[in-house]
């Protein structure tokens, strides 16, 4: 891909990502109350529910170490995560992935789910409401019992239960796989003599956006949910603005960050209403549009199951296909090219498996895009060559034809006939490419796999920025830059081989452009270093390549003009 094309596909990207949702019409979705105040619903012939889901109370706010002394708990762990659930309220509020450190240079572990408590307490809850509070249901501060086993590990079980004093028993059996799914199937066993009707539901709720949000809009983070079948994505300032409510049959619903997520899966075939919500906190919830109805003495259940995952690929896939769960795999936000997205991971996950190196594994799959368009380059490039060759042609023309600018114009096309050259030839391939260009940005951007992986050197992780700084003469002065001014060496040598393969196009006829264009490799060098070094790889061992095969064809490419 030549440097001239790059901007062009640059700047044709940047159209379609700014001016998509301005030209798209999006369906928005219909105003509804929320599940913690008033729900109409067809079941509920517009009689108020209260759901005991989230007390409205002033919460203390006291370290996340304090918190998990505060209350009994429940111990859980198995290959991928640890931490434990809360008998107060029943509510999973403590856990962090063991295979995932919080920083490079540190032991400490990704700590993702909080206590309501904290700062920044994130947790899920799942129970029941009734109608009109004539049921005293279990909620967010009630104590629930022990029966059996106090930890939660891989494959096993546990059962917490708790009397209502009104004859009624709520039961949760809570188990966990070897990855990160969480099954709660919730028991109730009426011994009352009368006919009762709840409505399952589950919620997240989290008390604050996260501070590493990447805010790029390439990237989603914050509200999801696929909703009998359709795929719905809604950001943390959307839902600050206005509470969003669905309906669906089947689907699931959850709050995603970049390499994390989640979710819960309401039961099969069953009506529900999703709502997405801010007041003091954030709350991705569902509620049953239907209740169990449960007579005296008998008894029903209803299962829901929670996700707390990191986002790995085979993993994801492997519970939409295993648990049945519609387009769950797009908790990893592929974006729009899903079919070249999806496919280009397989292939760098293969060469990072065979090659033990993420960093070379960009290089390979870097190199087999180049063989692939290797036809389609050809023609650009000779094209291109035979036009810069052209230049001192050209340039004699206009100055012959200065004043007659219709003349100009044929003996151009008259040149462009008699050398069998298409002046747009170059746009193209460029156009076939933009796919791909997405593609494997976006592939790289959102992988997991790749972040705290090493390359070479001084490159430890190719997830981050290049570390080093052409402002402290990359290391050697004592000095810490601050983040606008570390240009590290990788995003250099791409600005160096941008500005390589601009001398090998033919420059602009215009002065102005020509001038613009030159400082472009300047300027995005500047722009693309914050980006993570995998990508500046990337581009910069895409750029040697073209340069390569550019430098070729211009040896072999003459014309004569005269």
């Amino acid at each position: 891909m030549d440097n001239k094309n790059v901007f062009v596909a640059i700047a044709l990207s940047m159209s379609v990502l700014l001016f998509w949702g301005a030209f798209v019409d999006t369906p928005k979705p219909k105003s509804q109350n929320q599940i913690n105040k008033n729900i109409d619903t067809k079941d509920l012939a517009k009689n108020e529910i209260t759901p005991n889901i989230n007390p409205e109370k002033l919460i203390t706010k006291v370290s996340r170490k304090d918190a998990l002394v505060k209350d009994d708990r429940i111990l859980i762990e198995n290959k991928k995560i640890q931490g434990s659930i809360s008998l107060k309220g029943a509510i999973f509020d403590d856990l962090s992935f063991k295979n995932y450190k919080k920083k490079l240079d540190s032991d400490e572990k990704v700590i993702f789910l909080n206590p309501k408590e904290t700062g920044d307490g994130y947790f899920i809850e799942t129970g029941w409401t009734s109608l009109g509070n004539k049921v005293n249901v279990p909620n967010i501060e009630t104590i629930w019992s022990v029966k059996g086993k106090r930890t939660l590990e891989e494959n096993g079980t546990v059962i917490l239960e708790w009397n209502n004093g009104q004859g009624i028993i709520f039961k949760k059996i809570i188990s966990l796989d070897d990855k990160y799914l969480f099954k709660v199937k919730q028991e109730v066993k009426n011994n009352s003599k009368e006919i009762i009707e709840l409505y399952p539901y589950a919620q997240i709720i989290r008390n604050k956006k996260p501070e590493d949000v990447q805010g790029f809009y390439i990237l989603h983070e914050g509200f999801i949910g696929v909703f009998d079948g359709e795929l719905k994505e809604d950001s943390y300032e959307d839902i600050k603005e206005k509470k969003i409510s669905r309906e669906a049959i089947n689907g699931w619903l959850g709050i995603t960050d970049k390499y994390w997520v989640t979710a819960v899966v309401p039961s099969k075939d069953e009506s529900f209403k999703s709502t997405f919500l801010f007041k003091d906190t954030y709350k991705a919830n569902y509620i049953h549009n239907s209740p169990v109805k449960i007579n005296s003495s008998s008894s029903s259940s209803n299962e829901v199951r929670v996700f707390v995952a990191a986002k790995e690929v085979d993993t994801v896939d492997g519970y939409a296909e295993s648990e049945g769960i519609e387009k769950f795999d797009l908790t990893i936000d592929w974006g729009w090219f899903y079919f070249f997205t999806k496919p280009l991971f397989f292939v760098i996950d293969y060469l990072f498996k065979l090659s033990g190196n993420f960093g070379i594994a960009i290089v390979l799959i870097t190199l087999a895009i180049r063989i692939i368009f290797f036809p389609l380059a050809n023609y650009s490039f000779r094209s291109m060559a035979k036009m810069k060759a052209l230049q001192p042609e050209m340039v004699r023309l206009k100055e012959l034809h200065k004043e007659d600018k219709v003349k100009l114009q044929q003996e151009m096309m008259a040149l462009y006939k008699k050398e069998k050259i298409n002046p747009a030839s170059g746009c193209l391939p460029i156009l076939i490419q933009i796919p791909f260009f997405f593609a494997i940005y976006k592939m790289l951007f959102i992988s997991l796999e790749m972040r705290h992986q090493p390359f070479f050197g001084w490159i430890q992780d190719l997830s981050a920025k290049d570390p080093t700084s052409l402002f402290n003469l990359f290391g050697l002065i004592p000095w810490d830059p601050p983040g606008f001014l570390v240009i590290g060496i990788w995003p250099i040598l791409m600005g160096l081989t941008m500005y390589l393969q601009q001398k090998l196009n033919p420059a602009p006829a215009d002065p102005i452009q020509a001038k613009i264009f030159a400082f472009f490799p300047l300027f995005l060098t500047i722009i693309l270093a914050p980006f993570p070094s995998g990508l500046v790889v990337y581009w910069t061992v895409n750029n040697i390549l073209t340069i390569a095969q550019q430098w070729v064809i211009m040896r072999k490419t003459k014309i004569k003009t005269n």
